[in-house]
């Protein structure tokens, strides 16, 4: 008897380890699974020499073979007979490569994460929801279904992804899967559809709104036309003023007298309820050594392993082109081809506006708006929790768009504002797809032009240039016809007047082509002058300024440049911010006292001072002044207007006046009311604040560091990551040895940088070079997971292989697959 009773503990306990080993708890992953020499992580080890040399793979769904062929950085140029078959092989092919990437943005933007990782999510998702990137993307998908081309396009991608997800089992499953221990889905337009949607939501998803509706509220128009005026004072925008319209302005909506008279300050307004960037550049033939134009692109976004962008050529009758896609979207969304070559950085114009209601009662159930109560949409989102049951949750939707949050709660970005409705383009209907179909296709720039009469949002400076010899920019996008300043602050909800009236046409977007100065640039920066008619935005990023003089100083002295001289250019590390602003530190820390203590002579400020005087404003990987200039810039900047516009300070969300209104107080304004800190007793003067904020840098940094001396190096203090998208411990790359930063050309910061480099040089052969911080593969177990990160640390690109036809030899193209139905 005791015999059995000991076999059937023996079984228990031996059910109960198995059970235990090959389930998820919380965040441990099953282990038993997940260590398992058959089907676990070790699975996913791959040689250097991963793909077969020579292959034929049988796929379901094509029409006609497909030749692809990999260079040596493992990039696939695919070479099909039609549209169908071209498609399905990018998305069979970059599944094979980033699948669990994929699908991870996609279930981000879905808000769909809970039901992969448990609780610990569901604000992530309840946000994406609440914001309205699910609806969205249904809207701009059936849109573009209409169009037989996107259609054909979306569908076969769709097919050729679910096509690969059929090959997979436990074993092969890519690691994360296996981490997370879920499994993936069938693809659907859908999932391409909010991955752009996401891009959206990076890009133009922020707004100050509620910030600027507390200052106004606080201090008054006067004091808000000072420190935030529509224009600063030192800019460079992207279309030179004075540059002549092609076109007949429309009329702008009359500005309602509500808001005249808040802005006149004569009536008070109520307050309401409770640095990415990129560069992009061309030069004309007649700056380059060739005659021909060059065109450099790259755009700033977060540092993640895998790679935010995956290489591909893509070939087909009508279509030669190589470039970046987006992983789990169709086409190349940066690229050339034989004839053209396109890059896109941020816009960043006011495209969402918040809308404070008047709601008939507590039920929430009606609206007032343009004299009558209107219903409001009541939408339940149903969100899977993994480990728990599902979980309601009703967005309440009016015209002008969902209400983020109808009840007081801490939001999960601290700008959006609590019962008020947002208006925002990535909710409206477009075809961004239409877009780079076309681009990819593009001959000329009457072709250019067509492609991005379609696109919607997030608004992009598209800039471009052709073997025809032509260069120019256009930021571009889906852009509301505004009277000026609508939407600087939060809108009245209940008048029709505060509405969005209408589009400005596309065809009157800002743009620029083949300028009398013989290049185009971007820095994410003023896209005009005060002399363009309608109003895009009144403040653009700081730094933005910075990036693009420095850009356009460059440009404008060069002469018979090459690919070189545009690489060189993006690893431009000069920081025009601290040129500027060194000398009135430096001044104002060793003049008049007004009773504060002098640097004493031998002090570590005065030896820090030393190396300042002695800097020549580049921020290099081994200079140990940018790290003290970071740290004294932003420390003086913050008791500048801590007081003023602080959270802890005021109770209020609000923001600080912009670097430019920041830097002229400090250059001109010494005596200015907003220097003293109104939380002491005794008045501050601006040589105290910057004394201090000089003893803040140097006693941080010895504390870090020890005394001055090589550890103090730019490279250590600024610490860029590249890190895992799960932000798994060793699967990232930490303390990368490289300069750059905020407000520099060479824009590599803590967690942020050039995510791709991209230089083309337009002519008779087209020639290109390139590189991103990573590499082709999305398996940490691949050497091809990193293999360019190097290169991109250093500055380096490498050369694009580009193909005519599938049998061109090149010594580095060494591997030839056909897929075939």
């Amino acid at each position: 008897m005791l015999r059995y009773v000991r076999a059937l503990l023996a079984l228990l306990v031996a059910t109960a380890l198995t059970w235990a080993l090959n389930t998820k708890h919380g965040d441990v992953p099953p282990f038993g699974k997940f260590l398992s020499p058959f089907r676990g992580f070790w699975q996913n080890g791959e040689t250097a020499d991963a793909l077969p040399a020579q292959q034929t793979l049988q796929l379901p769904g094509l029409q006609q073979p497909v030749q692809v062929r990999f260079d040596d950085q493992r990039v696939p140029h695919i070479f099909a007979q039609n549209d169908h078959d071209l498609y399905y092989a990018q998305g069979y092919l970059t599944a094979q490569d980033r699948l669990w990437q994929m699908d991870f943005i996609a279930h981000v933007a879905s808000g769909r994460l809970a039901e992969i990782v448990g609780p610990a999510r569901l604000e992530t998702d309840r946000f994406f929801r609440r914001m309205g990137l699910p609806f969205g993307a249904r809207k701009s998908l059936d849109s573009a279904m209409t169009d037989p081309v996107v259609r054909t396009v979306l569908t076969s991608y769709a097919d050729g992804v679910n096509a690969y997800i059929g090959t997979l089992t436990p074993k092969t499953l890519p690691f994360e899967y296996k981490l997370l221990d879920y499994a993936p889905e069938p693809w659907e337009p859908l999932k391409s559809a909010l991955i752009l949607k996401y891009m959206a939501f990076d890009l133009s998803g922020r707004s100050d709104d509620l910030r600027m509706s507390n200052a106004l509220a606080k201090y008054g128009a006067a004091v808000v036309k000072d420190l935030f005026p529509d224009y600063p004072t030192r800019e460079d925008p992207i279309v030179p003023v004075g540059t002549p319209l092609d076109f007949q302005p429309l009329p702008i909506p009359a500005t309602p007298p509500g808001f005249a008279a808040a802005m006149s300050g004569k009536t008070p307004q109520n307050e309401p309820d409770p640095e990415l960037g990129s560069n992009n550049f061309a030069v004309s033939g007649a700056k380059s050594a060739t005659g021909y134009p060059l065109l450099a692109n790259d755009p700033h976004l977060q540092l993640n392993l895998p790679s935010i962008w995956y290489q591909m050529q893509l070939a087909a009758p009508g279509v030669n082109v190589y470039g970046v896609s987006i992983p789990g979207t169709p086409f190349a969304i940066i690229g050339f081809n034989e004839q053209v070559a396109w890059g896109v950085t941020n816009v960043a114009a006011d495209v969402m506006d918040w809308y404070q209601l008047k709601f008939r009662d507590g039920s929430r159930r009606e609206y007032w708006h343009d004299g009558r109560w209107k219903p409001v949409r009541r939408v339940v989102e149903r969100i899977k929790v993994r480990g728990q049951p599902d979980r309601l949750d009703t967005v309440l939707y009016t015209h002008h768009g969902p209400i983020v949050y109808d009840k007081p709660e801490k939001p999960f970005l601290s700008q959006t504002p609590i019962a008020h409705a947002m208006r925002w383009t990535a909710h409206d209907a477009a075809n961004e797809f239409r877009t780079f179909y076309r681009l990819n296709r593009a001959h000329n720039y009457q072709d250019y032009v067509a492609a991005l009469s379609t696109y919607g949002t997030p608004a992009q400076n598209f800039i471009f240039a052709s073997a025809a010899k032509d260069i120019a920019i256009w930021p571009n996008g889906h852009f509301p016809l505004k009277w000026r300043n609508q939407g600087k602050f939060i809108l009245d909800g209940t008048d029709a007047a505060y509405d969005w009236q209408g589009w400005i046409p596309a065809a009157q977007n800002p743009h620029v082509k083949n300028p009398a100065r013989n290049f185009v640039s971007s820095a994410n920066q003023f896209s005009t002058g005060p002399d363009y008619p309608y109003y895009l935005n009144w403040n653009y990023g700081d730094g933005s300024y910075d990036r693009a003089h420095r850009i356009n100083q460059r440009l404008a002295r060069m002469t018979q440049a090459t690919p070189d001289s545009l690489r060189t250019l993006q690893n431009d590390n000069l920081n025009l911010n601290a040129q500027l602003m060194l000398p009135r530190l430096l001044t104002l820390a060793t003049g008049a006292t007004n009773g504060d203590t002098l640097v004493a002579a031998n002090s570590p400020e005065a030896r820090v001072l030393a190396e300042m005087r002695r800097w020549n404003y580049q921020y290099a990987a081994d200079a140990l002044a940018p790290s003290v200039f970071d740290l004294w810039y932003n420390n003086l900047v913050r008791r500048l207007w801590a007081d003023d516009f602080g959270l802890k300070a005021t109770g209020l969300e609000m923001r600080n006046p912009a670097r430019d209104r920041t830097n002229t107080l400090i250059l001109q304004e010494e005596n200015s009311p907003w220097v003293d800190d109104r939380r002491t007793p005794q008045r501050e003067t601006l040589p105290q604040l910057a004394r201090r904020s000089l003893r803040f840098a140097t006693d941080s940094l010895t504390r870090k560091y020890g005394p001055l001396g090589p550890k103090w190096a730019w490279k250590n203090q600024k610490s860029t990551d590249i890190l895992h998208m799960l932000q798994i411990p060793g699967f990232g790359h930490m303390d990368l040895d490289c300069g750059g930063g905020a407000g520099i050309v060479n824009a590599t910061t803590e967690r942020t940088g050039p995510s791709w480099r991209m230089v083309v040089a337009l002519g008779p052969q087209v020639r290109a070079y390139g590189v991103f911080p990573g590499g082709q593969s999305g398996n940490p177990g691949s050497a091809a997971y990193d293999d360019m990160l190097e290169t991109w640390r250093v500055g380096k690109l490498n050369e694009l292989v580009f193909l005519r036809s599938a049998s061109e030899t090149n010594p580095r193209v060494r591997t030839a697959w056909t897929l075939s139905k």
